[in-house]
């Protein structure tokens, strides 16, 4: 009954999506009938997930079975043209509910679930497991998934680590309080995007020909010698499984009540082994719905795929050892293909209640990549960075020489620290790599570099305005416009 509602819903969400921007969409569903998915060798559908093979076991026959790879999704990427989007991606619909009804196939009974609570139930007669496997249009049900890899226990042992190793300078509240037992396995929602693109970079670099010292006064000034090229790079470009969170709240890296960064700094995640959606993984563990849509995620998706165009290129101008200063940046996408996922993290979170901040530490459950932000004994530590300062300003006198400058360098030994210190446990400046994580290919590459002219006397020791190592899809602006944009 709430099958039916569900279907012409999505088809009508697709038709829409297909309407308004021209789109080809994909339909990843995997027709499970009534949310069932049975045991291939005695036909239950109490089905669970083996985390140890990554196989779905039947808890009755004990019976494991392979999980299904996406289909119907381009592999190629360079074939890529237009705007592809598996059926999962689509369009949001806000009026979509939340509360479903499937019907059991094995008896009949009519089973209510809450998408916004869990995506399975067992039937109350027959005990049959049903899922929800056919996409409904509200976010819930995403086009593929990886299953968790590590177990609870391992994941404990990660975070256990990465906490230990911090205890000292750790909150006292925090330390009394820390335990492993409540972390959580959590699916989060994301959407991987694959791009074809054609990049062309236009600017100038500098090649460093030689340094030299000369008496200024009482001092010595470095100064360099370069030479200077008109440079540009023109060249084919796939990026394979760019990954951003399709959660509001996970986007806003900078929010000042929850340290989100630690979650983005969790991947890359294995997206190419990513299976056909099956919501029988989900048993035993939580999962977010996505409440974004591509249009809220189309422009940092282009800014961090440009960002991506700019490192690819920087193999080839390593010999411009003072730096490029790209000005004309292009990047043209000749095709994007976007799917909607949920991904595994280990999850422990504490609330730090007299700042009113939740700090999270995570285990990414494919890799065992671990972040986290540990509450921080501020008074502890600047007592020790005092004491620190304090044996640097002693230091800086007992080394002190006329002829040089660098033991004044101890004067800052204090700040040093404390700057060093608080990094490790707050981890704030975390974050995914996806510049040079996420996969390419680069392909035909023009090459141009034309000298302009030699320059003498440079006093800094890299080009000014240098920018190829630079990125815009990690500014706060970015992620405002996306939460603007949402918000409207």
């Amino acid at each position: 009954m709430g099958k039916e509602k569900n279907k012409e819903e999505l088809e009508k969400n697709i038709s829409n999506s297909s309407n308004e921007t021209e789109n080809k969409i994909v339909n990843t569903e995997n027709g499970l009938e009534d949310g069932q998915n049975k045991c291939p060798k005695c036909g239950a559908t109490d089905i669970s997930l083996n985390s140890k093979t990554g196989k779905l076991r039947c808890n009755f026959c004990r019976h494991e079975f392979d999980p299904i790879k996406l289909e119907g999704m381009e592999k190629d990427i360079s074939k890529l043209k237009g705007k592809v989007i598996g059926s999962g991606a689509t369009k949001i619909n806000k009026d979509s509910k939340d509360i479903l009804t499937l019907k059991c196939s094995s008896c009949g009974a009519e089973v209510v679930v809450d998408t916004s609570q869990a995506l399975t139930s067992r039937c109350h007669w027959c005990r049959n497991t049903l899922s929800i496997n056919e996409q409904i249009p509200n976010g819930s049900v995403p086009d593929t998934f990886l299953p968790f890899k590590i177990t609870k226990n391992e994941a404990r042992n990660e975070i256990e680590k990465f906490v230990f190793k911090r205890k000292f300078f750790a909150n006292t509240n925090f330390r009394k309080e820390f335990t492993t037992e409540n972390i959580m396995g959590v699916y989060l929602p994301y959407m991987i995007v694959d791009v074809n693109s054609h990049a062309k970079l236009i600017g100038q670099g500098e090649h460093k020909v030689r340094t030299y010292t000369e008496k200024v006064g009482d001092r010595d000034e470095t100064y360099y010698d370069a030479d200077l090229y008109d440079v540009s790079r023109e060249f084919d470009l796939t990026i394979e499984g760019l990954t951003v969170e399709s959660s509001k709240d996970k986007l806003n890296k900078e929010a000042s009540d929850r340290t989100n960064n630690i979650i983005n700094a969790i991947m890359p995640f294995d997206t190419e082994n990513c299976l056909e959606w099956n919501a029988n993984y989900l048993k035993d563990y939580t999962s977010e719905k996505r409440d974004t849509d591509i249009n809220d995620l189309d422009n940092l998706v282009k800014v961090q795929a440009k960002d991506i165009a700019k490192f690819s290129a920087n193999k080839s101008v390593e010999f411009y050892d003072r730096g490029v200063r790209w000005d004309n940046q292009d990047l043209n996408v000749i095709g994007e293909q976007w799917k909607s996922a949920y991904l595994p993290v280990w999850l422990y979170s504490y609330h730090e209640s007299d700042k009113n901040l939740l700090h999270y530490v995570c285990v990414n459950a494919r890799t065992k990549k671990t972040m986290g932000s540990i509450p921080i004994n501020k008074v502890k530590l600047l007592i020790i960075s005092l004491i620190v300062e304090i044996l640097g300003i002693i230091l800086m006198f007992v080394l002190k020489d006329d002829d040089n400058m660098w033991p004044y360098l101890f004067l800052t030994s204090g700040f040093i620290y404390y700057f060093i210190i608080y990094n490790r446990y707050r981890n704030s400046s975390a974050r995914h790599r996806y510049e040079t994580d996420t996969k390419t290919n680069l392909t035909n590459l023009v090459k141009s570099d034309n000298l302009v002219r030699h320059k003498t006397r440079l006093t800094n020791s890299f080009m000014t305005g240098a920018n190829n190592k630079t990125l815009e899809g990690t500014k706060t602006n970015i992620i405002d416009e996306i939460n603007k944009k949402i918000g409207e």
